[in-house]
């Protein structure tokens, strides 16, 4: 299955992404891909996006998915219509049903005996 997702790219502190069409089982980090379809830069004022609307579209119609944060790009910029998805890792739930265990006094010293 062909995915659209982002590439990291750049040195060490100054990322630079590229964003791919390649096949879901190429890893994030091995390099392959099969198009490059635009390229990001997030550290710039302004995060400049070149995306090539044209071909992103073209394969998403012919049956390639897009990862999470590229689908957020995608509504950001109104190309596809729909909600962002969450991207963040889930935090764990605060449990409801621990039980409060009662405040006791603080205990009176024993009076020292000389």
């Amino acid at each position: 299955m062909l995915i659209i997702r982002l590439q990291r790219v750049g040195r060490k502190h100054e990322p630079i992404f590229r964003l791919v069409l390649t096949d879901s089982k190429n890893s994030a980090k091995s390099g392959r891909y099969l198009e490059v379809l635009g390229s990001y830069d997030p550290r710039r004022e302004n995060k400049v996006e070149q995306f090539d609307l044209v071909k992103i579209k073209h394969h998403m119609s012919k049956g390639a998915k897009l990862s999470d944060t590229v689908h957020n790009f995608l509504v950001s910029k109104k190309v596809i219509t729909g909600k962002k998805k969450n991207v963040l890792p889930k935090k764990t739930p605060i449990k409801k049903d621990a039980p409060v265990e009662a405040v006791k006094p603080p205990a009176t010293p024993a009076p020292a005996t000389v």
